[in-house]
C-alpha cells in the first residue's frame, strides 16, 4: 500500500507515531536498514526532535512536534522488554551527517553506543568506501518479522505484504549485512564520527 506523507501526517506527527504501536508491539524479529537518518527506535530525543522539524518544515504539517517525540520515546521500550530481536543496519555516512546541530549528533553518537550494546540488539555499520556486489545503497525500509515490510520514500510510505517481495528485501537485507561491520569495529565508526566533530 503505497500511502502519501502528507495523507498520513495530516492530523499531525503524533497519530502517525502511534498508529505504529501495535505493529512495534507484535513484531518479535525487527530487521532495519538506514541510510538517511539514525533508526527511530534508537534515535535520543533530541535527534527525533531535530528530524521531526524537518519535516514539518518540508511537508507543512501541523506543528505537534514535542507530543510526536514523546511518543517515539515511550515507543522506545519496546528495546528492553518482551522477546523482541533487532538486527539494525545504518551506511556510515548516517553517523557523520548532522542532523539539528553538532551537539545534537553528539548526543545521538554516544546513546548509539550504549543502546547498540543491548542483548537484543545487533548494531550494523555499513563501512564508507565497502566493495558492494549486490547489496548497493538503497531505500532505507524496516523489515516486521517475515509479515511486512516499510519502506521511507520521499513523498510517501510504503507497505509491502506479498511474501515474495518480503523476500527480496530479506535477501537484500542479508547482503547488505554481510558487509557490515559489528561490535568494536562498529563502535570505532562511531568514535571516529564522535572525533570528527571536534
Amino acid at each position: 500500500m503505497y500511502v502519501e506523507w502528507r495523507r498520513l501526517e495530516r492530523a499531525g506527527l503524533k497519530r502517525a507515531q502511534e498508529s505504529v504501536r501495535p505493529l512495534f508491539e507484535r513484531t518479535r524479529r525487527f530487521r532495519m536498514y538506514q541510510s538517511w537518518v539514525v533508526p527511530g527506535l534508537l534515535q535520543t530525543a533530541a535527534y527525533t526532535r531535530a528530524v521531526l522539524h524537518t519535516i514539518v518544515s518540508l511537508r507543512n504539517t501541523p506543528d505537534d512536534v514535542d507530543e510526536a517525540v514523546a511518543v517515539r520515546m515511550e515507543r522506545q521500550n519496546v528495546l528492553h522488554t518482551g522477546n523482541h530481536r533487532f538486527a539494525v543496519l545504518v551506511e556510515e555516512w548516517v553517523l557523520r551527517t548532522v542532523i539539528g546541530t553538532p551537539d545534537v549528533l553528539l548526543g545521538q553518537l554516544g546513546h548509539l553506543i550504549g543502546v547498540g550494546s543491548l542483548p537484543s540488539v545487533s548494531l550494523g555499520v555499513i563501512p564508507l568506501g565497502s566493495t558492494r556486489g549486490a547489496g548497493w545503497p538503497v531505500e532505507s525500509f524496516t523489515m516486521y518479522d517475515d509479515a511486512q515490510v516499510n519502506v521511507e520514500l520521499v513523498s510517501a510510505h510504503l507497505t509491502i505484504t506479498q511474501p515474495a517481495e518480503i523476500a527480496e528485501y530479506g535477501q537484500t537485507f542479508s547482503e547488505l549485512a554481510s558487509i557490515a561491520v559489528y561490535g568494536a569495529e562498529a563502535r570505532s565508526l562511531i568514535t571516529q564520527a564522535i572525533n570528527a566533530l571536534g
